[in-house]
């Protein structure tokens, strides 16, 4: 399984970012309910780990909430390895959103 690999660094408190991270966590099972299913989240610290299925398709990962830079990994089912750059370029995207 392809893996995706981001990160994204930020100059708010660590406590702030991790608040807007979980959050938006929240709006997207909301957001994409219908193309997202069965996501759970578990958060130690500053550590969360994610799985559930897209489109039909099984993901899980991680996103940790560092110092100045929070990162995402998540592995890709093989059938959606052709749009790891723009899925890539999509979380970055919306990390620098999350976190200005």
């Amino acid at each position: 399984m392809p893996n995706v690999k981001v990160s994204v660094p930020y100059q708010i408190p660590q406590d702030e970012a991790l608040r807007r991270i979980q959050g938006r966590v929240a709006a997207i099972k909301a957001q994409y309910a219908g193309q997202v299913s069965n996501l759970t989240e578990n958060w130690n610290g500053y550590v969360g780990t994610f799985s559930g299925s897209a489109r039909g398709f099984p993901v899980s990962g991680s996103i940790t909430v560092n110092l100045s830079e929070v990162s995402v990994e998540m592995g890709l089912p093989l059938v959606a390895i052709g749009f790891k750059g723009q899925i890539e370029q999509a979380l970055r995207s919306e990390l620098t959103t999350v976190l200005a």
